[in-house]
C-alpha cells in the first residue's frame, strides 16, 4: 500500500502509523491568520481544502458526529458528578449476612422463613466474655451480674433472651449471651445498625469495670459486627489505594505529569455513573450488593477503565503524528481503538453476566453489578474521554509533546520488534518451554484448600470479637447459642427429638434437643410477677412457655457441641437432615446457622462446576465471531486455561506457605476464574485481532511478528495497570479479598508477559496459516 513515497502500516488499535522519507520542505503558508493551532488552540480543523476569501486555506466542515460526541460527553459528566454522591451511599444498601446470600430454594432459607411464623423477632445470638488473668474477684461478679440487667435495656438487644453470667471452671472468664435483634417482626435490621448495638452493649460492660478485667464481644453476633466493620470504608480506601498505584505506573508508561489524570479521572466518573445505576437497583432488592461485590466493582472500573484508556491514548499518541488536527487524529484513533475495546467490554460483560446463572444470590448478582461497571466504563472511555481530549489539547503529553512528523513504522524499531524478531527464530522451543513451566506450575493446585474458612479464619487481622471467641472456646462449649432449627410436623415431633438427640456432635446435656421458647410468652409471664416455671424431666421448658404450633408444624432446637462456622458443626448438620428423614411423616427441615454456612459453601460449589464451563464455551464462541475462525479461538482459550491453572497452584503454594491462610472459600475459584479469563483473554483479543489485520497485509508469520511488535509496549502497560489495580486488594483485613486480589494480579501478569507475549506468538507462528482454520487465511 504506497501513496507517492508514504507507505501506510496500522498500529494497535487499527489505526495508520506512517513510515516515510522525508518530505520535502512545504510551501509558505498563504498570508492570514490560520485556522487551525499546533494542537494548542481551538478545535478547528486544519486540513486543507480549497482556497476561501482572502487567500485563506477554506475551513473543513467537521463531521456532525463531533458535536453529538460532544453533547453524549456533556450528559456522560453530569450522570457520573450525580453518581458520585451515590458512591458513598452503597454502603447503605449492602448485605453482609450469610442469609442473604442464599436463594429462596436453599433447605436453610425456607427453615429461616418458616421460624418466623412461630416468632416474631429473629435473632443473632452474642456473648460479652469477661476475662482477668489470676481469677474473677467478688468486686468483677457484682459488676458482670449488674450488667445484665444493663444490657437489657439497650433497644436492639432482646431482652427476653438474656441469659445468666456463666462462670469458667477456671475461675478467670465469665460470659453473658447477649442476642441481637436482627429481625423485629417485617423490619431488618440492616448492618449498621447492629453494629452500633453491639457497641453499646461492650461499652456497657466496659463502663466502670473494676481495674484489669477485660471485656470481648464473641459470638455470632461480635463476629458477623467484626466482619462488617472490615467493609466499612471499604470503598474509600479502595479508591486511595488503586488511585495512588494507577498514578504511580501512569506516571512510568506516559512519563507525563500531567496525562495519567484524563485516564483516571474518566474511570472514576465511570464508577459514579455505575453508582447511580446499581443503587436504586440494590435498594429495591433487584439485585443484592455485598462488600465484597463493591470493591470488586471499584478495582475492576478503574483497571479495566485505565486499560481501555491506554489504548486509546496511545493510539491517538501515534495519530497526532500524522495529523495537525487534533479532532482529525481522534477520529482515526477512535476508529482504529473502539472495534479492540468493544469486543474487551463485550467479552468481559457476557463472561459476568454467566454468574447470574448462580445459586447464590452473592454470586448471582455480582455478574450484572460487574457488567454494568464494565459497560459504564467502556461508554465513558469511548464517548467523554475523546472529548475530553481533544478540549485540552496536545500539551497533555508533556514533555513528549507529538508534532506532526509521520513516525517511523512502530513494527520496525523498538524494544518489542527486536523481541518479536528474536522469538520467532526460536518458535517451537519458545512455545514448548513455556508451556512445560506453566503445567509445572499448574500440577501445584492440588495443594490448594478451598473446603471453606470460617468466621475466624475470614479475616486476616484480629479483631476484639475474634481475641473473645478464642476465650469463650477455651472456657464454655463451643455450640452455645446457634442451635440447628428443625421444623417439623407436630405429631412427628417427639420421634424428631428422639432421633436427633442420638447423632454425634448434638449435645447431650438435659434440655438440648427442646421445642423452642416462647420467650415472648415468658417475659410477660416474668413482668406479671410470675416465676420461671419448673422444666420437665428432659430439660426443657414447660408447654405453657414454648412456641405454639402453626399450621400443624413445630420448631425444635438442637444444641450443637462444635462452633457454628466448623466443618464438625458443618457435618453435626448434614448427620441430622439424614436422621430426621427418615422419621416417618415428619417432613423436617433443618435450618440455624450453621446450616446457612453449610448451604452457602455447598451453593459456591454448584456455581463453581456449572458457570466455569458455560463461561469458557460463552468466550470461545465470542473468539471464533472476532477471529471467523476455529482453531485460533480454541488455542486461546486453552493457553488461557493453561495461566489459570498455573495461577491457581502458585497461589495455593503463596497462601498456604507465605500468606499463612488457613483455606479458601468454595467460590473462590470462580471469581479467580472469572476475572483471569474475561479479563485475561483482552490481552489475547488485542493482540490477536492486529494479528489478523497485518495478516491480511503481510501473510500469517510476518502478521504475527508485527502484531507482536505493535501491541506489545501498550498490552504490558496495561497487564501492569490492571494487576496493580487488584493487587491493591490485598490491603483489606479480609481473607476471601486478599485471595483475590493475589491471584487476579499475578495472573493478569503472567497471561500479559508469558502466555500473551511467548505463548501465543510462538505457538501461532509455529503453526502459520493453520491458525486461521478453517476461514480462507489457513
Amino acid at each position: 500500500m504506497t501513496s507517492g513515497d508514504e507507505s501506510e502500516v496500522r498500529d494497535s488499535g487499527g489505526s495508520v502509523a506512517r513510515a516515510q522519507t522525508p518530505p520535502a520542505p512545504a510551501a509558505p503558508p498563504p498570508p492570514g491568520p490560520a485556522v487551525a493551532g499546533d494542537g494548542n488552540g481551538t478545535l478547528a480543523d486544519s486540513a486543507s481544502g480549497p482556497a476561501g476569501s482572502g487567500g485563506r486555506p477554506a475551513r473543513a466542515r467537521r463531521p456532525r458526529i463531533v458535536y453529538v460526541f460532544a453533547v453524549l460527553a456533556v450528559g456522560w459528566l453530569l450522570l457520573g458528578g450525580v453518581g458520585g454522591s451515590y458512591q458513598g451511599k452503597l454502603g447503605e444498601v449492602q448485605k453482609n449476612d450469610n442469609a442473604a446470600y442464599l436463594p429462596n430454594s436453599a433447605e436453610s432459607t425456607k427453615v429461616d422463613t418458616a421460624s418466623r411464623q412461630f416468632r416474631s423477632v429473629r435473632t443473632i445470638p452474642g456473648f460479652v466474655v469477661y476475662d482477668r488473668q489470676g481469677g474473677l474477684t467478688a468486686q468483677d461478679k457484682a459488676k458482670i451480674t449488674a450488667d445484665v440487667r444493663s444490657f437489657a435495656g439497650i433497644h436492639g438487644v432482646d431482652a427476653g433472651q438474656l441469659g445468666p453470667p456463666q462462670f469458667a471452671r477456671n475461675g478467670a472468664v465469665a460470659a453473658v449471651a447477649v442476642p441481637l435483634v436482627a429481625q423485629d417482626g417485617g423490619r431488618e435490621v440492616k448492618g449498621d445498625e447492629l453494629v452500633d448495638v453491639e457497641k453499646a452493649v461492650v461499652a456497657a460492660a466496659r463502663d466502670g469495670a473494676p481495674a484489669g478485667l477485660a471485656v470481648h464481644p464473641a459470638g455470632p453476633g461480635g463476629l458477623l459486627v467484626a466482619f462488617i466493620e472490615a467493609f466499612s470504608g471499604l470503598d474509600g480506601l479502595l479508591l486511595l489505594a488503586a488511585g495512588l498505584v494507577v498514578v504511580g505506573i501512569l506516571l512510568l508508561v506516559y512519563r507525563s505529569p500531567v496525562l495519567w489524570f484524563f485516564p483516571l479521572f474518566s474511570a472514576v466518573l465511570a464508577l459514579g455513573v455505575s453508582a447511580l445505576i446499581i443503587y436504586p437497583l440494590a435498594k429495591n432488592n433487584v439485585l443484592t450488593l455485598n462488600g465484597q461485590g463493591q470493591g470488586i466493582l471499584s478495582v475492576l472500573v478503574i483497571g479495566a477503565g485505565t486499560d481501555y484508556a491506554l489504548l486509546l491514548v496511545s493510539r491517538y499518541r501515534e495519530e497526532l503524528h500524522a495529523y495537525p488536527s487534533r479532532i482529525q487524529a481522534m477520529i482515526v484513533a477512535w476508529r482504529g481503538a473502539a472495534p479492540a475495546i468493544t469486543a474487551s467490554a463485550v467479552t468481559v460483560i457476557l463472561g459476568l453476566l454467566c454468574l447470574s446463572l448462580g445459586e447464590l444470590n452473592s454470586t448471582r448478582s455480582l455478574g450484572p453489578v460487574a457488567a454494568i461497571g464494565i459497560a459504564c466504563t467502556a461508554l465513558i472511555m469511548l464517548i467523554f474521554l475523546p472529548v475530553f481530549l481533544v478540549i485540552a489539547g496536545r500539551w497533555i503529553f508533556w514533555p513528549r509533546i507529538p508534532r506532526v512528523d509521520h513516525q517511523a513504522d512502530l513494527a520496525g524499531h523498538g524494544l518489542w520488534a527486536r523481541f518479536a524478531g528474536g522469538l520467532v527464530r526460536r518458535a517451537r522451543w519458545a512455545w514448548i518451554v513455556t508451556t512445560v513451566v506453566l503445567l509445572a506450575c499448574s500440577s501445584l493446585i492440588v495443594t490448594l484448600k478451598v473446603d471453606g474458612l470460617s468466621t475466624t479464619d475470614s479475616l486476616t487481622g484480629r479483631p476484639e470479637a475474634i481475641v473473645g471467641q478464642e476465650i469463650f472456646d477455651a472456657n464454655f462449649s463451643q455450640g452455645q447459642g446457634a442451635p440447628a432449627v428443625i421444623i417439623t410436623n407436630t405429631v412427628a415431633a417427639a420421634d424428631v427429638i428422639a432421633a436427633v438427640r442420638k447423632v454425634d456432635g448434638v449435645a447431650t446435656a438435659p434440655g438440648s434437643v427442646c421445642v423452642e421458647v416462647d420467650y415472648a410468652k415468658l417475659a410477660a409471664r416474668l413482668a406479671s410477677g410470675g416465676r420461671p416455671a419448673a422444666r420437665g424431666s428432659d430439660g426443657c421448658a414447660p408447654k405453657s412457655v414454648q412456641v405454639a404450633p402453626v399450621d400443624g408444624r413445630i420448631a425444635i432446637d438442637a444444641a450443637i457441641v462444635h462452633r457454628y462456622d466448623t466443618a464438625e458443626a458443618y457435618n453435626t448438620i448434614t448427620a441430622i437432615r439424614r436422621v430426621v428423614r427418615e422419621v416417618p411423616g415428619a417432613n423436617a427441615l433443618v435450618g440455624g446457622q450453621s446450616a446457612i454456612n453449610l448451604d452457602t459453601q455447598n451453593a459456591s460449589r454448584h456455581d463453581r462446576n456449572l458457570i466455569i464451563p458455560i463461561v469458557l464455551v460463552v468466550i470461545l464462541l465470542v473468539l471464533g465471531v472476532l477471529l471467523r475462525a476455529l482453531l485460533a479461538p480454541v488455542l486461546l482459550i486453552a493457553t488461557v486455561v493453561l495461566s489459570f491453572a498455573a495461577t491457581l497452584g502458585v497461589s495455593a503454594v503463596v497462601f498456604n506457605h507465605v500468606f499463612g491462610f488457613a483455606n479458601a472459600d468454595p467460590g473462590f475459584p470462580l471469581f479467580a476464574f472469572i476475572f483471569l479469563v474475561a479479563l485475561g483473554i483482552d490481552y489475547n483479543i488485542f493482540l490477536m485481532t492486529r494479528v489478523r489485520e497485518e495478516t491480511l497485509i503481510h501473510g500469517t508469520r510476518s502478521g504475527i511478528v508485527r502484531g507482536l511488535a505493535v501491541t506489545g509496549g501498550v498490552i504490558t502497560s496495561a497487564g501492569i495497570v490492571l494487576a496493580g489495580t487488584f493487587a491493591v486488594l490485598g490491603v483489606l483485613p479480609l481473607v476471601f479479598l486478599a485471595q483475590v486480589g493475589f491471584s487476579v494480579a499475578f495472573g493478569v501478569l503472567l497471561d500479559t508477559v508469558l502466555v500473551r507475549s511467548v505463548l501465543v506468538p510462538a505457538l501461532s507462528h509455529d503453526l502459520g496459516p493453520k491458525i486461521w482454520w478453517p476461514s480462507k487465511l489457513s
